[in-house]
C-alpha cells in the first residue's frame, strides 16, 4: 500500500511537505508496476506525464485542493492524452480531441492522473468480465471479480495503486464495486456532476463519481468534480456545498427508512443481510429513528432498468458503424451495410450487441409502446414511490449488493443471474437521486469479503448522505481494513 494511503492523508502530507508529490507518485506507479499484472485494474498508465505533473506541483508551479496526489480515471472520460477505450476493441486507437469536464476539474485542483482504468465494455456489466482487455481481479481475492463496471477503478484503488479514483454510475457501477471492494463510492444527484466528455452508455442515468477509502475522501473528490456545466445540457446550476464543513457533525433526528419489499429480494447473502441489519442497529443505537417505508414497484426496477438502458445504449452506440471513428473492418465487403455489419459484429463484444439488440428490438415499431414507453410509466412511478418514502424518512439504508464478490466466471455464463446483481442499485440511477455504498462488514472465512452498506437519499441530498455515512463510519472501524 501507499505510505499514505486515503486522500486526506496524503493530500496533507504533501501540504506539509512530509513527502513530496513525486514519491507520492512514484510509489502509486512502482504500485502498479508489480501488481497490475494480476489486478488488471488499469488499460493505460500514464507514468510520464504523471511525474511531471507532480514535479510541477512540488515547484509550486501547480496547487489546489488535490495538489500531488495521485488519482485513478474511469476509461470512459475523454482526455486529450492518451487512449480512450472504453475497454472495447470499437475504440481501442480512438484518441479524444478534448478533456472531460471532470478530468479538467481534477486537473485544475492539482489532481496527478496516474492512468486509465479497466471497465466493463462501454460500463455495461457488473464484473468488469466484459472488457475486451480482460477482467480485473478483487485485490481481497484475487479469485473473485471486484464489481462492476467501474470495477478497474475500484481494483486500483483497493490494491493501493492511487489514493482516490474516479468512475461512473448507471446502475450502481461506482457503489457496486465500492461494496465488493470495502470502499466507500458516490452516485450522485443526476445533474450534479457535469456528463461532457463521459462516453454514452445510457444518458439519462449516467452520472460520473468518486471512490474513496473513506467517507471523507468521497465528499472531498465530490466537492471537486461537481458543479454547473454549460456543455453539459443536463447539468443543473444549483450550488455546490462545501461537503466537508460540517461532515463530523451527526444529523439530528434522523430518521432512516427501511424498505421491507427489499427483507425478500430473492438471492439476498444471508451474511449481507446480517452486516445491514447490524449497520441498522448501530444506527439506532446513535439514536436514529428506524421507519418502515414502502417502495411498491422495487419488483419492477430491474425489468424496467434493462429495458431504459438498452434503448439508450442502442441510440448512442448508433454512431460506431466504422465510417466515422472507431474500428473498422478489414475484411473485404460489397456494401455499406456489409461494412457497418462487419465492423460492428468486430468491434462490439457480446454483451454490448446483446443490450443493443434488445434496445432496438424495444424501439422497433410495433414493440415500442409495449416496453420502451410502458417502462418509462414505470420509471415515473419508481420516483413518485421515492418522493413518497423521503416524506416519511432522511434516507433509506439498504444494502448495496445482495451477495458479496463472486469467483470470476461464475455468473458470465448467465445475464439474468448478473443482472440481479444490480436489484438494489438500478433504481437509484431509474429515479435520478443521491445515493452511497460504504463498507459495514465482512464475510466469515479464509480470505473476508467486503460488504456494502446503501444509503439513498433525495435529489440533492449529497451533504446529508454525507454526514450520515460518517456517523456509522465514525462508529465502526471496517474502513481501516486494507486487503492483506
Amino acid at each position: 500500500m501507499l505510505r499514505y494511503d486515503t486522500l486526506i492523508a496524503a493530500r496533507d502530507a504533501v501540504r506539509a511537505k512530509q513527502i513530496s508529490s513525486v514519491e507520492l507518485v512514484r510509489q502509486a506507479l512502482d504500485r502498479i508496476e508489480s501488481a497490475d499484472d494480476r489486478i488488471n485494474a488499469f488499460n493505460e498508465v500514464a507514468t510520464g506525464r504523471a511525474m511531471e505533473i507532480a514535479r510541477k506541483v512540488d515547484a509550486g508551479e501547480i496547487t489546489g485542493e488535490l495538489a500531488g496526489v495521485p488519482i485513478a480515471l474511469k476509461d470512459n472520460l475523454c482526455t486529450a492524452w492518451g487512449s480512450t477505450t472504453c475497454s472495447s476493441k470499437m475504440l481501442e486507437n480512438f484518441r479524444a480531441p478534448y478533456d472531460a469536464t471532470v478530468v479538467k476539474k481534477l486537473e485544475a485542483a492539482g489532481a496527478v492522473i496516474v492512468g486509465k482504468t479497466n471497465l466493463d465494455e462501454f460500463a455495461m456489466g457488473s464484473s468488469t468480465e466484459n472488457s475486451a482487455f480482460g477482467p480485473s481481479r478483487n485485490p481481497w481475492d484475487e479469485s473473485r471479480v471486484p464489481g462492476g463496471s467501474s470495477g478497474g477503478s475500484a481494483a486500483a484503488l483497493a490494491a493501493g495503486m492511487c489514493v482516490a479514483s474516479v468512475g461512473s454510475d448507471t446502475g450502481g457501477s461506482i457503489r457496486q464495486p465500492a461494496a465488493l471492494c470495502g470502499l466507500v463510492g458516490v452516485k450522485p444527484t443526476y445533474g450534479r456532476v457535469s456528463r461532457f466528455g463521459l462516453v454514452a452508455f445510457a444518458s439519462s442515468l449516467d452520472q460520473v463519481g468518486p471512490f474513496g477509502w473513506t467517507v471523507a475522501d468521497a465528499a472531498l473528490m465530490l466537492k471537486v468534480i461537481s458543479g454547473h456545466d454549460p456543455k453539459d445540457s443536463t447539468s443543473v446550476a444549483t450550488a455546490v456545498p462545501d461537503y466537508l464543513a460540517n461532515l463530523e457533525e451527526p444529523i439530528r433526528g434522523l430518521r432512516l427508512g427501511v424498505v421491507r419489499e427489499f427483507d425478500h429480494a430473492a438471492g439476498i447473502d444471508p451474511q449481507v443481510k446480517a452486516a445491514t441489519d447490524a449497520a441498522i442497529a448501530k444506527y439506532r443505537e446513535m439514536g436514529a429513528e428506524i421507519v418502515d417505508v414502502s417502495l411498491p414497484t422495487t419488483d419492477y426496477g430491474i425489468a424496467a432498468y434493462y429495458i431504459i438502458a438498452p434503448c439508450e445504449a442502442s441510440s448512442n452506440l448508433a454512431r460506431y458503424d466504422g465510417v466515422h471513428y472507431g474500428h473498422r473492418t478489414k475484411e473485404p465487403v460489397t456494401d455499406i451495410v456489409e461494412l457497418f455489419s462487419k465492423s460492428r459484429a468486430e468491434g462490439f463484444g457480446e454483451e454490448v450487441q446483446r443490450r443493443i439488440m434488445i434496445g432496438t428490438y424495444a424501439l422497433s415499431s410495433g414493440y415500442y409502446d409495449a416496453y420502451y414507453n410502458r417502462a418509462l410509466k414505470v420509471r415515473r412511478r419508481i420516483k413518485e414511490d421515492f418522493d413518497r418514502a423521503f416524506e416519511k424518512c432522511d434516507a433509506i439504508v439498504c444494502p448495496t449488493s445482495p451477495i458479496p464478490a463472486f469467483p470470476v466466471g461464475e455468473k458470465s455464463g448467465d445475464p439474468m443471474q448478473m443482472y440481479l446483481c444490480d436489484v438494489f442499485t438500478v433504481t437509484c440511477n431509474i429515479a435520478g437521486i443521491a445515493g452511497i455504498s460504504l463498507p459495514c462488514g465482512f464475510t466469515a472465512g479464509a480470505k473476508p469479503l467486503p460488504i456494502g452498506l446503501q444509503l439513498l437519499g433525495p435529489h440533492f441530498s449529497e451533504e446529508k448522505l454525507l454526514r450520515i455515512a460518517r456517523m456509522y463510519e465514525g462508529a465502526t472501524a471496517w474502513h481501516t481494513r486494507r486487503p492483506s
